[in-house]
């Protein structure tokens, strides 16, 4: 594992964590594996190929994920649970919710977060507003607002702030997908009942990790439907049996972790714990917003380290994938997202290739 020296690492410290990126604009689509990651995955398979896996030693990767996470996200670990995926969690999220229940979402959020209280069996309902208008689509009817905190397909901010203060004010609860902003953009999870966040994009961990965080008050709702022997209060105990004590705190909401997953995440989360949040935050949207200006593109309302323009056709996204700049498309708009990785040589390569 890469020693991490400092509590408040630079950018310029960060990045030498990092192989590669030059002409790497998808951390919003997957990001790149730390120098960490790659060492960690590989000793593991190289140890298990030659008869030696460690469970033990994973459980400790998973605990000390957990960890990293939370200092992340400014809460204690008790408050945080391992998952797999965005949509387990959004399961787990939609189960505590009464029958017929209306739950208030962004129009085009990512399908994760949606169709698990589409099908959630009970008679829910999903009442659809703009991102720009959720805090007042909000009503005394309303007992959810369920939203990516950023947008995957536009990179579009949330005023977080505004829609948790409408929630509380109509006795609302809050369930944020943090996954395209917890890696570039500071989070408070405290401030949601709930946060679901996988780790594979701007946290650069592999896929299969993900987390849910939880307020206390909100957990005593949640059924434990995907309880196995991870749940358990003592999961090494746990492995027979129905009578089995589950954990107290979020961790009763775990799911059995993949192994070789936090494995290489442990490394990655760390480094991300690591790093100085609102200098990252700084660089990756000040970098954004080069690229805008160079685009002559509107400044959003509130900073992103995605940015996305209207390509119908995909011929932006050919012309930036002719001159090795790896980007992505989504909804008929290209896309590009700016990382710990990437620097303004990132910014006058793309700009190069859709001005040729």
């Amino acid at each position: 594992m890469t020693a991490i020296l400092s509590p408040s690492l630079t950018v310029a410290d960060a990045r030498t964590h990092f192989a590669g990126g030059r002409g790497y604009l998808a951390a919003c689509t997957v990001g790149l594996p730390t120098r960490g990651t790659r060492d960690a995955v590989l000793a593991d398979l190289d140890a298990s190929a030659a008869g030696r896996p460690d469970p033990a030693s994973y459980s400790a990767s998973v605990e000390r994920s957990r960890e990293h996470f939370a200092r992340l996200v400014g809460v204690d670990p008790d408050r945080v649970a391992i998952a797999s995926q965005v949509s387990v969690v959004a399961g787990l999220v939609a189960a505590a919710l009464p029958h017929g229940a209306e739950v208030v979402v962004p129009e085009g959020d990512f399908s994760s977060m949606l169709l698990p209280f589409v099908h959630a069996g009970r008679g829910i309902r999903l009442r659809t507003a703009p991102l720009a208008r959720l805090a007042d689509a909000i009503t005394a009817t309303t007992a959810m607002v369920a939203f990516s905190l950023v947008q995957s397909a536009t990179g579009e901010v949330a005023d977080a702030a505004s829609i948790v203060a409408a929630a509380r004010s109509h006795g609302a609860r809050t369930f944020c997908d943090a996954t395209q902003a917890v890696g570039w953009l500071p989070v408070e999870a405290s401030d949601f009942d709930a946060l679901a966040c996988h780790a594979y994009k701007w946290l650069c961990a592999p896929r299969g990790v993900a987390f849910f965080t939880v307020s206390e008050r909100f957990a005593r709702d949640i059924p434990p439907r995907l309880a196995g022997w991870y749940a358990g209060a003592d999961p090494w105990a746990s492995c027979y049996g129905v009578d089995v004590r589950l954990a107290e705190d979020a961790r009763r909401f775990d799911v059995s972790p993949a192994w070789q997953a936090f494995v290489g995440a442990e490394p990655a989360l760390e480094l991300f714990a690591s790093i100085d949040p609102h200098g990252l935050s700084s660089h990756t949207t000040g970098l954004a917003a080069s690229f805008r200006a160079g685009m002559g593109l509107p400044a959003p309302d509130r900073p992103s380290a995605i940015v996305t323009w209207s390509d119908p056709a995909g011929t932006d996204l050919a012309r930036l994938t002719l001159a090795g700049v790896t980007a992505s498309g989504r909804a008929g708009r290209a896309r590009v997202a700016f990382h710990v990785f990437n620097d303004e040589r990132d910014v006058a390569l793309a700009l190069a290739a859709l001005r040729d």
